[in-house]
């Protein structure tokens, strides 16, 4: 099995610690329209907790009818990470899984985040998963980023 994987990063003028706070608890359904052939997500389903200890897990409802489960793996500040796993719908003919790694540091007066996805191909699947997250998945974080960075420097 091959893995592939896309970063992206975006600088904010509010401090680590609240950012970390706010991108560990921000909304998947609120930043991840459909773009292209990657589906967006609709809604979190079964979430256990609220999101900021590992072994908790939530679902996304994908806006294509396909759904993943997400269950964090890592929260020590200054990183989160979530597995992403049971795959239906578009990625289930291709991928085993996902991971999305999150790093927050202090940058000037602000902070510096850090999004990393690596997914783990289905045997034979490698070329066709490297080439999505390079022509599609790659370019998708960079577009969505910006407004999830800027959602942690809102006042709330």
């Amino acid at each position: 099995m091959s893995s592939s994987s896309a970063s992206a990063t975006a600088h904010v003028a509010t401090s680590p610690e609240l950012v970390f706070a706010r991108l560990l608890r921000h909304n998947p359904a609120r930043f991840y329209p459909k773009s292209g052939v990657l589906p967006g997500v609709a809604e979190v389903r079964d979430q256990t907790g609220a999101w900021d200890a590992v072994g908790q897990t939530r679902t996304l409802v994908l806006t294509d009818g396909g759904t993943v489960k997400e269950t964090l793996t890592l929260v020590s500040t200054p990183r989160f990470a979530y597995d992403l796993s049971a795959f239906t719908g578009f990625f289930s003919a291709l991928v085993v899984v996902g991971r999305s790694e999150w790093r927050v540091e202090p940058h000037g007066e602000g902070s510096s985040i850090e999004w990393t996805y690596t997914f783990t191909a289905k045997p034979g699947r490698g070329f066709v998963v490297a080439a999505i997250v390079r022509l599609a998945w790659a370019p998708y974080m960079r577009k969505v980023l910006p407004a999830i960075a800027a959602s942690t420097a809102a006042t709330a």
